[in-house]
């Protein structure tokens, strides 16, 4: 139950697939967010994911004004590279010690696709643990929700309550007895705002777990009913048309306020938002800045 709320939150759109138009941004398969969030005065800076270049992130940085020796914490959503790879420059760039980077204890697992061939998609070498910590990082490797800020959470691992939400790629791992399963992705997290005129705030990375599993559970562990915005990856990309009616249909009726996705999302998924949510949907794009609350 979250108690305490938000008094403002902007969230600026590092990294993603696509530009704003006649933009200066670099563009990069991934997605970064940078979150300021003020609470009694107190105001914290939050990075959601790196992407998968640290010189694209860098870049669009310099040009949003936005000074890496600004960064508070880091959230990874998951293990991919594509939200993950170059953590270990950020973090020499950001030039901190002790600096939390909070995620699932699950990251540093091997995560694998097969098709078209045999190729590890999860934390890159670069990047392992003791890289990290060697560059500043303070790990905080949980499944429980995590508070950032009075009025601002990490959902932890996400239930999935959905029969028609699925992982969206047919990932594997390797157990602890060295068997070949299906990766269900359990780190997959979001991270949610909480603002009391307006209600939730939900950035998702992936949304490996199903959007509306995490929208679900958004509500229930904060007890606030009211969505304002959704905002990040639905990965729906590769989903066949029914999944993608059945989740649009749920977000229409969990969602009162706006959804920006992109990244993985898909253009078939974006063309069934718009058609649902009208001008209350629009494509997620690298330079983009949302602001809620005071």
């Amino acid at each position: 139950m979250i108690t305490e709320y938000l008094d403002r939150i902007s969230i600026t759109v590092v990294a993603e697939d696509s530009v704003l138009y006649e933009s200066p941004y670099w563009g990069q398969h991934g997605i970064s967010l940078y979150v300021q969030a003020e609470h009694n005065t107190v105001v914290r800076n939050i990075l959601i994911d790196v992407g998968q270049s640290p010189e694209a992130l860098l870049h669009n940085m310099r040009l949003l004004g936005i000074d890496p020796a600004s960064i508070d914490a880091i959230v990874l959503t998951h293990c991919h590279y594509d939200h993950t790879q170059g953590l270990a420059e950020v973090l020499k760039a950001i030039g901190k010690r002790d600096l939390p980077v909070i995620a699932h204890p699950d990251l540093f697992r091997l995560d694998f696709i097969v098709n078209p061939y045999l190729r590890h998609v999860g934390v890159m070498a670069g990047d392992s643990r003791q890289e990290l910590e060697a560059n500043g990082a303070c790990l905080f490797l949980t499944a429980d929700p995590l508070q950032l800020l009075p009025g601002l959470t990490t959902t932890g691992y996400i239930p999935r309550t959905t029969d028609f939400e699925e992982v969206g790629i047919p990932l594997k791992t390797i157990d602890s007895e060295g068997k070949v399963v299906m990766d269900p992705m359990n780190d997959d997290i979001s991270v949610i705002a909480a603002l009391k005129d307006e209600g939730l705030v939900i950035l998702s990375g992936c949304s490996h777990a199903g959007i509306v599993n995490i929208v679900k559970h958004a509500k229930s562990y904060s007890g606030i009913d009211t969505v304002a915005c959704v905002i990040g990856g639905l990965h729906l990309v590769e989903a066949p048309m029914e999944r993608i009616k059945k989740t649009v249909d749920a977000m229409h009726d969990l969602v009162g306020g706006t959804v920006f996705a992109g990244h993985c999302t898909g253009f078939n998924a974006q063309v069934e938002l718009r058609k649902q949510f009208g001008d209350r949907f629009k494509p997620l794009q690298t330079g983009q800045k949302f602001v809620f609350g005071k």
